[in-house]
């Protein structure tokens, strides 16, 4: 054991984390090649479902898939999301099972050179499959109309390129120029690849709208994040230094009504503060009352209450979890 002051006469490398939640970063940035209204850190309502999307494909994966139970999500504060999943047994995964993990939850593979960067055939993994149809859900409204992703000649052949050189490439680009909308030219390119001549193709099939839809819409993971033990990812409620804004747990039930926009910042929390202090001082006067518990109950009365009541929340099923593994172990030595 060393004090934290004598650090440096302990050699690099001697302390080993023993145990660290699996987590996943999901950053807008990632997607800059496949979103039209902003690029780099800036977000907005349109480019913002991507991560509603990224949530709803991951957690349920993680939930059905591979059976976690206690799974956080948390806005970063600025331009993405953090998923911490704490179930005792995860917390113990060695990296090489938690690459394996972030592999599986991986679709969209390549850097910025790569142009398709995925790759799916006729026969679906169930997990591939479900993970579409949740994209379907969103895909007309975000990609058609909110990206409109086939609007002109440049953003098409940025489609046209993931479709293999085919006569079906010649036929698609005459028949875009004909039609005047996104969803107009989405309808043709199902109705093209859909026709029997084309499904004969063992080039052309339904894969081809499969793929097109992961690559625009799949979660982006960053894998040297989930599978490093040692890590560091911004812990929840704390501030980010460019936006002001505290990144707060995000109540998984309401992810479609989630706003990072309307997310809480560190001078707004301060002046309500300031509110409840003048309120608290017109009705009492400073009785031998614990700053601690005035402070406790502060919280509550600020636009952080709804944020802590989801991250209480999760605390509580997370230790009843906890308490009830602890029953199962002391029943078992009773029985031996």
């Amino acid at each position: 054991m060393a004090e934290p002051s004598q650090h440096n006469t302990v050699k690099l490398g001697a302390f080993q984390a023993q145990e660290k939640e699996l987590v996943f970063d999901i950053d807008m940035t990632d997607y800059d090649d496949v979103r039209r209204c902003c690029s780099s850190a800036d977000i907005c309502s349109k480019c913002w479902t991507l991560m509603t999307m990224a949530i709803r494909i991951i957690d349920r994966a993680l939930k059905e898939d591979f059976g976690f139970k206690h799974r956080l999500w948390v806005y970063s504060g600025r331009r993405g999301v953090h998923c911490w999943v704490c179930d005792e047994s995860v917390r113990k995964l060695s990296s090489a099972v938690r690459s394996g993990i972030v592999e599986y939850l991986s679709l969209v593979k390549g850097g910025q050179d790569v142009k398709k960067k995925v790759h799916l055939s006729e026969k679906l993994h169930p997990f591939v499959r479900k993970s579409i149809n949740i994209i379907r859900k969103y895909f007309e409204e975000y990609a058609l109309v909110g990206q409109d992703i086939l609007e002109n000649k440049e953003n098409w052949d940025k489609i046209l390129a993931l479709v293999p050189e085919t006569p079906i490439h010649e036929e698609l680009q005459r028949g875009f120029q004909r039609l005047h909308s996104s969803p107009q030219r989405w309808e043709y390119l199902r109705k093209v690849i859909s026709t029997p001549q084309n499904m004969k193709n063992d080039k052309c099939g339904p894969w081809l709208e499969w793929e097109i839809m992961v690559h625009y819409c799949f979660p982006r993971l960053d894998i040297n994040v989930s599978k490093g033990i040692n890590h560091l990812l911004k812990s929840p409620f704390s501030v980010h230094p460019k936006t002001g804004r505290i990144s707060v747990p995000i109540d998984f039930q309401k992810v479609d009504q989630f706003n990072p926009f309307t997310v809480p910042t560190i001078s707004a929390i301060c002046r309500e503060l300031d509110v409840v202090s003048t309120n608290e001082k017109d009705k009492e006067e400073h009785e031998a009352e614990s700053e601690i518990k005035h402070r406790v109950r502060d919280y509550k009365k600020t636009s952080l209450a709804p944020y802590v009541k989801v991250f209480e929340q999760f605390l509580e099923n997370l230790d009843k979890s906890r308490k009830g593994e602890l029953l199962k172990k002391s029943d078992l030595q009773k029985d031996f």
